[in-house]
């Protein structure tokens, strides 16, 4: 990894949101690492992706290290599971005092708790929820309550 002067962006997660943000971050040439603690996770990744992958959990410190995490501009965690998204974005802020760290929330109620940490948190159903609201209110001129 180049340093965090250059925007390396670390990944934690290999679904299709993980894989899907890789691709395109490869694509602009960005430099990129995906990490997930299933090896055939990657399968997802776009052929064309040229970034760099690392079998381990997003919380194994160890791993975390020598894989040259301190050196990352944005953390990324995108598990399917809140408390390894909030846990990893923690190791990202404090230990490794990486700049900019984004967890994926599914529960609401553990949105504050992020944002209290100065980790920010994209909650998938209080985006849809938004763009729904935006949508009838685009189409339909207003909506009704």
């Amino acid at each position: 990894m180049k340093g965090k002067e250059n925007g390396c962006t670390v990944i934690a997660g290999c679904g299709r949101l993980g894989a899907s943000i890789a691709g395109k971050l490869s694509e602009k040439k960005k430099d990129v690492m995906v990490l997930d603690c299933d090896k055939t996770a990657f399968r997802k990744l776009p052929y064309s992706y040229g970034g760099l992958t690392l079998t381990a959990s997003a919380t194994d410190m160890e791993r975390l290290a020598s894989s040259g995490l301190s050196d990352a501009a944005v953390f990324i965690a995108v598990t399917d599971h809140d408390c390894v998204n909030i846990c990893a974005a923690q190791i990202a802020k404090k230990i490794f005092h990486i700049p900019k760290v984004v967890a994926r929330i599914y529960d609401e109620e553990k949105v504050s708790l992020v944002k209290n940490m100065g980790i920010d948190a994209i909650c998938p159903s209080e985006l849809s929820e938004k763009e729904l609201a935006n949508y009838i209110e685009i189409e339909g001129g207003t909506y009704v309550e």
